[in-house]
C-alpha cells in the first residue's frame, strides 16, 4: 500500500516527535514473527512505555535526520520495527526480552546518546536495571554505614549497661 505526499509527511512528524523526545532507539528485523506474538509484542512495549512503530526504511531515515538517532541511518534496510523510548533502557530491554523467547526477532542494532550501538551494545544496555532498582540500590549503599553504626552503638550500649541509656538524677530533679 502507498502512500501520498501528505501521508508520507505525516508519518515524518509523528517519527520526527517520536525521536525528539527519546533516548533510546533500538531497530529489529521481525522477518516470520506470527501477527499474535507481534500483537504480544507491542503490549508488552506500551505496557513499558516504549513506542513500536513499523516504518518504511527512508522515511525513518528522514525523521531522524538530525537527531542523535542518525548515526544508525545505515542500518536502515529489510523489514525493521522501530522501538523509541524515554526511559534509556525501555526499549532496548523489552526488545531484547523478547527476542530471547522468539529467534525470528533478530536485533540489528540502536542508539543512545547520539552513540551506535551494535547488537551487543543493545544487549548490555537492556542488562542495566531500571532506574527505580539503581536508586534503591544507591539508598541502600547511603543507608549502609548508618545502620552499621547504628549497630554498633546499640551492642556499646547494651554491653555496658544491659539496656538503655538512664539521664542523671540532676537532669531529672530540674
Amino acid at each position: 500500500m502507498s502512500l501520498n505526499r501528505s501521508e508520507k509527511e505525516a508519518v515524518i512528524s509523528d517519527v520526527t516527535g517520536l525521536a525528539a523526545n527519546a533516548q533510546t532507539l533500538v531497530m529489529a528485523e521481525y522477518r516470520g514473527i506470527t501477527v499474535a506474538d507481534m500483537t504480544k509484542l507491542r503490549s508488552t512495549a506500551r505496557s513499558n512505555g516504549v513506542s513500536l512503530s513499523v516504518l518504511k526504511n527512508t522515511l525513518a531515515r528522514r525523521a531522524v535526520a538530525g537527531s542523535g538517532f542518525e548515526v544508525v541511518s545505515n542500518l536502515m534496510t529489510g523489514p525493521l520495527i522501530y522501538g523509541f523510548s524515554k526511559d534509556a533502557v525501555a526499549a532496548a530491554k523489552v526488545v531484547a526480552e523478547f527476542a530471547k523467547t522468539n529467534e525470528k526477532l533478530v536485533i540489528r542494532g540502536g542508539a543512545y546518546g547520539g552513540k551506535a550501538l551494535d547488537v551487543n551494545g543493545v544487549k548490555q544496555l537492556a542488562s542495566i536495571p531500571s532506574k527505580e532498582v539503581l536508586l534503591a540500590q544507591l539508598l541502600g549503599l547511603m543507608q549502609s554505614p548508618i545502620s552499621r553504626t547504628a549497630r554498633v552503638l546499640a551492642a556499646l550500649a547494651e554491653k555496658k549497661g544491659g539496656g538503655a541509656v538512664e539521664a542523671p538524677a540532676e537532669a531529672v530533679a530540674a
